[in-house]
């Protein structure tokens, strides 16, 4: 497999592509809306809520971790995860920004 030549973009470029890509799967968008919805949740109240195996929930918890926009709490034998408000804001602010932006060019192609 290729490189991605990640290095021969700036900062902003990698954080929205690597956000993006956390977005790109339905799974983690609808875990992300029942976050925000209910404050707070454990994992397997997740596996009730979206449908899918808990191996499968735990991988896509792991994968919203990693770019830090959730945050978990062990909690006994349980793991409650949430929003992190910091991160969210952050994230909001970047693609606000980045959606913002206007073509110059309205007439070309």
């Amino acid at each position: 497999m290729g490189l991605t030549k990640t290095e021969i973009f700036t900062d902003q470029q990698n954080n929205i592509a690597q956000i993006a890509k956390a977005f790109g799967h339905p799974a983690r968008v609808a875990i992300l809306q029942h976050l925000i919805k209910i404050n707070a949740c454990i994992c397997g109240d997740l596996v009730d809520e979206i449908g899918l195996a808990q191996p499968t929930i735990s991988q896509h918890l792991k994968e919203l971790k990693n770019i830090g926009i959730i945050q978990g709490n062990i909690e006994g034998t349980s793991v409650c995860y949430c929003i992190n408000q910091d991160k969210w804001t952050e994230i909001k602010t970047m693609f606000m920004s980045f959606l913002s932006q206007e073509p110059t060019n309205s007439s070309c192609c």
